[in-house]
């Protein structure tokens, strides 16, 4: 066989990253009940960084044209304690409108993990998150 057809294989290290997003959490939560707020928006953090991480994956690959671009994603998503803590810090009800959050893709050292990569969100203090743009942290 030739070695025209084979991709170059991408290394779990290489797809190591941390981006800094804003999170509108008022549109997502818009006619959720008050007493449901602030877990729904704990489930909307998650899937938030479960699609951007897929997002990024599929940007990168998508010059390569790589059948394996949409499997590529982490869909093991943690939560950083001290961003539950912003999310719930006015109570149930006051659920902030914007978050300012950086997601990490870091490498997972258990033995028995089903995935090599897992995304860790952090909340990332700023006076007004309001016109952020997306960026990439160097760590």
């Amino acid at each position: 066989m030739s070695s025209k057809g084979k991709k170059p294989a991408k290394s779990a290290i290489e797809q190591v990253v941390a981006r800094e997003y804003t999170i509108h959490l008022h549109k997502r939560l818009h006619g959720v009940t008050f007493k449901k707020r602030a877990p729904r928006a704990i489930k909307e953090i998650k899937e938030f960084a479960q699609k951007a991480m897929v997002r990024q994956i599929l940007l990168s690959y998508i010059k390569l044209l790589s059948p394996l671009s949409f499997a590529a994603g982490t869909s093991d998503v943690r939560l950083d304690p001290q961003l539950n803590k912003k999310v719930w810090e006015q109570g149930v009800k006051g659920v902030p409108y914007r978050l300012r959050v950086r997601i990490s893709r870091r490498r997972n050292d258990e033995e028995d993990a089903k995935e090599k990569l897992y995304s860790y969100v952090q909340a990332v203090n700023v006076k007004n998150p309001k016109g952020l743009v997306t960026v990439v942290v160097e760590e």
